[in-house]
């Protein structure tokens, strides 16, 4: 089974198998990590599924969309490798990925 690595805002990294056909941010719900609040359950209305992606699979990402670049820009910790983790669907192309979750704003 493919494999996400989370980093969570203490620093503390762990690696988590991901099921194909999830979201980023359902695996990383779906394993604990009550720091991804995710208000809106995945529905791009929100920004509280923020992370920042490994430069290296910036490539393999699906291009961020209108509505997922206007939510990241209410952000003060947006950077160069910002998304919202429910607008990256996890496959196995993806596998060993790091993830960190985002500062709260």
């Amino acid at each position: 089974m493919p494999k996400l690595v989370v980093v969570n805002r203490a620093g503390e990294e762990t690696t988590v198998e991901a099921g194909e056909g999830l979201s980023v941010m359902e695996v990383i719900r779906d394993n604990g990590f009550d720091e991804l609040l995710a208000l809106c359950g995945g529905c791009c209305s929100c920004a509280t599924c923020h992370i920042h992606v490994d430069p290296a699979f910036a490539d393999k990402l699906p291009e961020m969309t209108e509505d997922e670049d206007d939510l990241l820009d209410s952000s003060d910790h947006r950077n160069e490798t910002s998304r919202l983790s429910c607008q990256v669907p996890f496959t196995a192309e993806l596998d060993g990925m790091k993830v960190t979750i985002a500062e709260e704003d």
